[in-house]
């Protein structure tokens, strides 16, 4: 079974080939094309919702042309064609989603709409040997932190979420404070690398609560009021090379440590010994190394996709419709894309 996946829910044109062959255990990505919009987007300091579905016009024919070309398959081979749904910018959903109804439509093949947190979320898994297993997720996009009980495609209980602001969210909205380039994250992370996590006293917000949801709105408020402390004009272009690496480094450290005991707090609870992190964050640096670091200890077994699966892509899109096709849950053509599309029957921020 051959299956197309096309993404683009923000400022990624993606689409993706994977394969299925009889015999084998795991499915084969044939090909993984990603046109991205980040210098673009740069410009105004984060993503235009109108300029990101114009690019997505525009880019998706190439990408498509590409991505079959790379995977030496011709359209009229593909078996199953699947987009994702939501959630995200409306504009932007509608181009993959309505050119992949319209590949499906043309072709008599059937189509998947697939939520994008649940790409991201399997992504993990599309390199694992042992192909998709029991775990606990943790999801850290742009704008989505959650964690997951997963038992299988499909079989999702959502655990945890942020109540405002996700983590990558966080990270951006400090990088815009202290004037940073977009995209903000890897700006904070590069610069953290050189920098002291122990300088400022940041805010770990609900750490210490009972439940597993997150809040990191109160830290990118302390970044806030911590600047005009550090230099009377305020402005972030007057610190020392110094002092911006190691508020970077505060941030980030702060960020991470609520990440890894919430997520380790999951794992108790629920008993699973494998644990699986997802999204664009999920590249961060120092979140990968001490992770991995804190489930060697509690014995956990730790899945981290390789860092070309991290950000948005089709990869994911398309092998979580190959695992809704194998069930023959299919999508209608007229299923709408919806930018606040929730996962395991719980709101989810968009």
């Amino acid at each position: 079974m051959l299956v197309l996946g096309i993404e683009s829910s923000c400022d990624e044109t993606a689409v993706a080939l994977i394969e299925e062959i009889e015999g084998e255990e795991q499915p084969r990505l044939l090909s993984s094309v990603i046109s991205t919009q980040i210098p673009l987007h740069r410009l105004y300091g984060g993503v235009i919702p109108e300029l990101a579905s114009r690019n997505h016009s525009t880019n998706l024919p190439g990408v498509l042309k590409e991505a079959l070309e790379k995977a030496g398959r011709d359209i009229s081979q593909v078996d199953v064609f699947a987009s994702t749904a939501g959630p995200g910018l409306v504009a932007a959903l509608l181009v993959g989603n309505t050119a992949a109804k319209a590949l499906a439509l043309a072709a008599g093949k059937p189509f998947v709409a697939v939520n994008h947190l649940e790409g991201h979320m399997l992504s993990p898994f599309i390199t694992h040997p042992q192909g998709l297993v029991p775990h606990l997720a943790l999801v850290v996009s742009g704008g989505h932190t959650l964690l997951v009980d997963v038992q299988g495609s499909g079989n999702y209980r959502l655990l945890g979420r942020s109540v405002d602001d996700a983590a990558g969210e966080a990270f951006d909205k400090v990088a815009k404070m202290l004037d940073l380039p977009y995209p903000g994250g890897p700006e904070i992370d590069k610069r953290a690398e050189q920098g002291d996590p122990n300088r400022f006293k940041l805010p770990r917000p609900m750490l210490h609560e009972p439940h597993l949801d997150f809040s990191f709105s109160g830290l990118k408020t302390a970044v806030l009021y911590t600047l005009p402390k550090l230099v009377e004009s305020g402005n972030p272009n007057d610190l020392d090379e110094q002092t911006m690496c190691d508020l970077c480094a505060g941030v980030r450290a702060a960020i991470v440590e609520v990440l890894i005991h919430k997520a380790l707090k999951a794992a108790r609870q629920t008993g699973h010994r494998v644990m699986a992190v997802s999204g664009g964050v999920s590249c961060n640096g120092a979140l990968r190394r001490e992770l991995s670091a804190a489930c060697a200890r509690a014995k956990i077994e730790l899945i981290l996709p390789p860092n070309s699966l991290t950000t948005d892509n089709a990869a994911m899109i398309a092998f979580a419709g190959l695992l809704r096709a194998r069930a023959q849950d299919f999508s209608p053509l007229d299923t709408p894309v919806d930018p606040n599309l929730r996962l395991a029957g719980a709101q989810t921020r968009a």
